[in-house]
């Protein structure tokens, strides 16, 4: 059995893309019940295959709306089409601890993918729920959301990260220390309907 674990960035494998899965078996039903596993012990609210070391088209979320968990499993996702109208949220990512940007993508679109009984179903999302699926099929298609910005605002957003990740890699953690270690905004994907605090 293949054990996952979160990548962070830099990585090759976020210039990789991730390939379709034929069956959907056992083995892959396995894969994703992982990914939901490391996605709520990160908190976070999305996770694409590529950010656990899998090249395969797998992307795992929950909005959890009020608080509940409402797991969503995409195998082999999609987009069918996208809206022309636009919105602009906050994104961030488990693999790219620390930063956070502001990105514009289609409001809307229709999602086909396949479920962990490998059903195949078409979907149409808007709002959040449609930022969160483009922001992790992005994953499988070898980009981030940190390529709709310009190379300028990528860069130091990259270098703030490397400061982030040096600064918590320094620092040794113990009662006093001001940190909440179990609640960590910066890894996942703000917006409303997160289930977490702000």
């Amino acid at each position: 059995m293949t054990n996952l674990s979160l990548i962070t960035a830099p990585n090759p494998i976020f210039r990789q893309k991730a390939v379709a899965i034929d069956d959907v078996n056992d083995d892959v039903r396995a894969l994703a019940n992982q990914m939901l596993d490391i996605m709520y012990g990160s908190r976070g609210i999305g996770i694409a295959a590529n950010m656990v070391g899998l090249l395969k088209r797998i992307v795992v979320l929950d909005l959890q709306p009020e608080g509940r968990r409402e797991p969503m499993v995409c195998i082999n996702p999609e987009i069918l089409w996208r809206s022309d109208a636009t919105s602009t949220h906050e994104e961030a990512s488990l693999s790219f601890p620390g930063i956070s940007a502001e990105i514009t993508r289609p409001d809307a679109i229709r999602l086909a993918y396949l479920d962990m009984e490998g059903t195949r179903h078409e979907i149409d999302a808007d709002g959040w729920l449609a930022t969160v699926l483009q922001h992790e099929i992005d994953y499988l298609d070898g980009k981030t959301y940190l390529d709709h910005l310009s190379k300028m605002k990528r860069d130091l957003l990259l270098k703030k990260m490397q400061k982030y990740i040096k600064q918590m890699k320094n620092h040794v953690h113990g009662p006093g220390c001001g940190h909440d270690h179990h609640h960590h905004d910066h890894d996942h994907v703000h917006g409303p309907g997160c289930g977490h605090d702000h």
